[in-house]
């Protein structure tokens, strides 16, 4: 609950016009009072950007952030917001403009909006995701920007806005940086632009920031939590009601602004048969926040994953948010239910939302759906391990995926990283990840997608460090696509020397959608379906095995798959292919999880 420590340094920094950056990072923004500013958006695409540096790479100083307009005849405005085509926000500017399918660079984006705005009101403006580096203008002043492309961010724009007609302008640069997170070198398309919702909030001067509840450790009729409001203001009251538990309690901030609980209760515990889900209410000075909240336990002991105290084996499948049948960057509720949707139909009560925080739908249609997730922030292959700032960009994302979603129940794992090399450099940096990640929250499991260390005659070997700061070891493997032969894969052994529960992260193989042949041609169906066949018989004799999520639901845009006629930069290790049609290999994985099922019964 704490506010993180780069949130704090953040929010104190000043721009050149003396505005705060960032404010620290909202709770639920969809139970406040919004103004949305989804739709049409003027977009100027400016490979040397121009509109930020002169000729001689200094920052402007009324740029195209200042949305000029030429006053006289003779003024000189080489640049027309108003009158530049329109794209539909969110998206990704890959797939909505066919010219910039490629594009890596800046793009501008503008959007003219109307607030009635009232004294006593504070005001935020919400992003759910911009990719990958955000500076954002509102009425022409620096408002403040944001760095990661797949966690949410907010600007108190209060003293910016005036009553009537404002305009935002938001500069969005894409490219790839070495010192990113993620860096140089990935496996899923570099979608830019403003991919998720732009939502405008409404607030009291002092409003609750943030909140936790859940059931207190080890119990099952105590509801713990703490709430907390934007500035550290003690003796404000703030009434917590659970209606459905007959709740009601009256807190009281002390001196920090907060204030934490223990409420007597026994409510109906989410799980993935009963989803059950309670209107939580916080109410501050007349003002109501309402969610939707669960209650569950979830832990390890030895090798297994308990659900509310139950072993469970996590049938899932890896997800990447790609849009099901037109592709592009996945967004929307409906995106969300139709990938969720084919899961359900795979027999899934869990899915590893890869390799990044997915949107906000995702997580909640999730939760709604009775389906635990894996959430992970994109510290993928070799980052910059060395470098601090890399290390502080993913550290701040990492708070901000928890910070959005330490209330969805669904969520039963933080991972942060995948498939990275081992090393000392990479061991410190992770292990400060890890131990922040439980700084923030300690109710959830803790993972990472490892990669097996080594193979001598058929007996595969994981050995990592990270071992130690992990709940549950998790790799991904390749077995019959990467190395080894479909065949081998029978008698392939596996050593997991650590007592901990074991989820095979990834595994699969590539087909393409309707090309058929012998099960030893590759890219064929009837391939696929034999290398799930022989891995599944494989992977079933690990000890300890808890959790299956191959890779991949849904084929999906990758610049690294280029074979023309079978990939055609399509990664194709998807169980359903881009067009939504299912492959053979869904069928056995489909079996496999029934049969899991009935044996948990």
């Amino acid at each position: 609950m704490k506010t993180t420590l780069a949130c704090a340094l953040v929010a104190l920094l000043l721009n050149t016009e003396g505005m705060a950056v960032e404010a620290p990072l909202i709770a639920n923004i969809h139970g406040r009072t919004l103004v949305s500013l989804n739709g049409k958006w003027n977009y100027v695409i400016d490979p040397l950007e121009n509109g930020y540096y002169d000729y001689r790479m200094r920052p402007l100083r009324n740029g195209f952030f200042a949305n000029a307009k030429a006053v006289k005849p003779g003024d000189l405005v080489e640049y027309d917001l108003d009158a530049s085509p329109t794209m539909d926000i969110p998206s990704d500017w890959n797939t909505a403009d066919d010219r910039l399918f490629f594009y890596e660079g800046t793009v501008w984006f503008k959007r003219d909006f109307n607030v009635a705005r009232r004294e006593g009101k504070r005001y935020l403006l919400y992003f759910g995701a911009v990719n990958y580096e955000a500076k954002v203008w509102v009425n022409g002043q620096k408002a403040g920007e944001h760095v990661g492309g797949y966690t949410p961010f907010n600007l108190d724009v209060t003293s910016l806005l005036v009553d009537g007609d404002n305009f935002v302008v938001v500069k969005v640069d894409n490219k790839r940086r070495r010192d990113g997170v993620p860096t140089l070198n990935m496996d899923w398309w570099n979608y830019g632009g403003i991919t998720r919702e732009v939502m405008l909030a409404e607030l009291p001067v002092l409003h609750v920031e943030d909140y936790a509840a859940r059931l207190a450790a080890g119990r099952r009729d105590l509801i713990a939590g703490s709430v907390r409001l934007n500035e550290p203001v003690a003796g404000r009251a703030i009434t917590l009601a659970i209606p459905a538990l007959g709740v009601t309690r009256v807190l009281t901030t002390g001196e920090t602004g907060e204030a934490s609980f223990e409420i007597k209760a026994k409510p109906r515990l989410w799980s993935t048969d009963d989803p059950a889900l309670y209107d939580l209410l916080l109410v501050h000075d007349g003002d109501t926040l309402r969610d939707r909240v669960g209650f569950r336990h979830v832990e390890r002991r030895g090798k297994q994953i308990l659900l509310n105290g139950r072993p469970v084996f996590l049938r899932g499948v890896s997800i990447h948010e790609e849009a099901p049948f037109r592709q592009g960057r996945a967004w929307s509720e409906e995106h969300a239910m139709t990938l969720l949707g084919w899961a359900k139909e795979l027999g899934c009560n869990y899915v590893r939302l890869a390799h990044y925080p997915h949107n906000e739908h995702m997580v909640r249609a999730a939760e709604r759906l009775g389906i635990m997730v894996w959430s992970e922030i994109p510290v993928y292959w070799t980052i910059d391990w060395e470098n601090e700032e890399t290390y502080l960009n993913a550290e701040r994302q990492l708070g901000e995926m928890i910070t959005r979603d330490r209330n969805r129940c669904a969520v039963i794992i933080w991972s942060i990283a995948n498939e990275t090399p081992r090393g000392e450099a990479r061991d410190r940096f992770l292990t400060r990840l890890a131990a922040r990640a439980r700084s923030l929250d300690d109710t959830r499991l803790l993972s990472m997608a490892m990669e097996v260390a080594s193979d001598r005659n058929g007996v595969n070997t994981l050995d990592d460090n990270m071992n130690e700061q992990v709940d549950v070891i998790s790799f991904n493997q390749y077995v019959g696509w990467y190395r080894a032969t479909n065949e081998a894969a029978r008698s392939m052994r596996w050593v997991i020397p650590y007592d901990k529960p074991v989820i095979i992260s990834e595994f699969g193989g590539g087909a393409l959608q309707g090309l058929h042949g012998d099960k030893t041609q590759r890219w064929t169906e009837e391939y696929q379906e034999e290398l799930y066949r022989a891995n599944l018989e494989m992977l079933d004799k690990i000890d300890g095995l808890a959790g299956l999520s191959p890779w991949i639901l849904v084929d999906f845009y990758s610049p690294r798959r280029q074979l023309p006629g079978v990939q055609d930069f399509f990664n194709r290790k998807g169980l359903v292919s881009s067009h939504g049609l299912k492959k053979k290999a869904f069928h056995v994985m489909r079996e496999y999880y029934d049969r899991k099922a009935r044996e948990a019964r």
